[in-house]
């Protein structure tokens, strides 16, 4: 079966990990995609994995003007969009005396006001109906430690898939979010963590997770692909946790 057949997509931060995954189920269920992403090469290893059909787009997501960009490069490859997930996002984890007012702001830049003027660019563009899927995290819900900043502006993330399903329903446009639990993606790379203690922290997050593991991108994408699918059409301003029970 081909739950997105014809749907015109967009996937933000899709050159690797949930993003890339998620590209790759839309594909295989008939949609038609873009990606953004901000690494080289990345992008080039997306190019790649995706194939020529799909557009590979460079885009930061922490500027306003990239955004608006990015909303009038979709309206001319597409004419409309009928699918939205935006993933792209950092997590940093440091306790409260290491963050600086740059390092604070940046955070917020990508993880919620990218993804916020992004849709406002996008209005004009969406179709009716249209489905928004934001990437949040049960950090959303959690008080872990070091977590204040990226917990912060997952909840910020977390509560515009409310208000703005409340104030956008009424064009068509419905927004639900997924929040994932620990993944094995990138993502973990990118703190910065020496390798010799790599190891450890992978064993102090496992013995977090009730079902024993790190989740992976498919199992996320799963979700993203429900809600981007006509099967959750009555699914309005809700949530999918995908955590392998670390939230309980």
């Amino acid at each position: 079966m081909s739950r997105l057949s014809g749907k015109r997509t967009l996937i933000t931060g899709g050159t690797s990990g949930i993003g890339l995954e998620t590209a790759k189920h839309f594909l295989s269920e008939g949609a038609q995609v873009i990606v953004t992403g901000i690494n080289p090469e990345s992008i080039e290893n997306a190019k790649s994995e995706l194939g020529s059909e799909v557009l590979v787009l460079k885009a930061d997501s922490s500027n306003i003007t990239a955004q608006k960009e990015l909303a009038q490069t979709i309206q001319n490859h597409y004419g409309k969009l009928d699918v939205a997930f935006l993933n792209a996002g950092i997590s940093v984890w440091l306790p409260i005396e290491e963050w600086t007012e740059e390092m604070f702001n940046r955070s917020f830049d990508i993880n919620v006001k990218g993804p916020y003027f992004l849709m406002q660019a996008l209005l004009p563009v969406f179709a009716n109906p249209a489905s928004v899927i934001l990437n949040t995290s049960v950090s959303a819900h959690l008080g872990a430690p070091n977590s204040s900043v990226y917990g912060a502006t997952k909840a910020a993330l977390l509560n515009m898939s409310k208000t703005l399903s409340s104030e956008l329903i009424n064009r068509g446009i419905r927004i639900n979010a997924v929040s994932p639990g620990p993944v094995d993606t990138p993502l973990y790379d990118k703190l910065g963590i020496p390798d010799a203690y790599r190891e450890q922290l992978n064993k102090d997050i496992i013995a977090t997770i009730p079902f024993g593991r790190f989740g992976t991108p498919q199992e996320v994408a799963s979700a993203v692909l429900y809600l981007a699918s006509d099967e959750s059409r009555w699914t309005i301003g809700s949530e999918i946790i995908v955590d392998g029970g670390r939230s309980l």
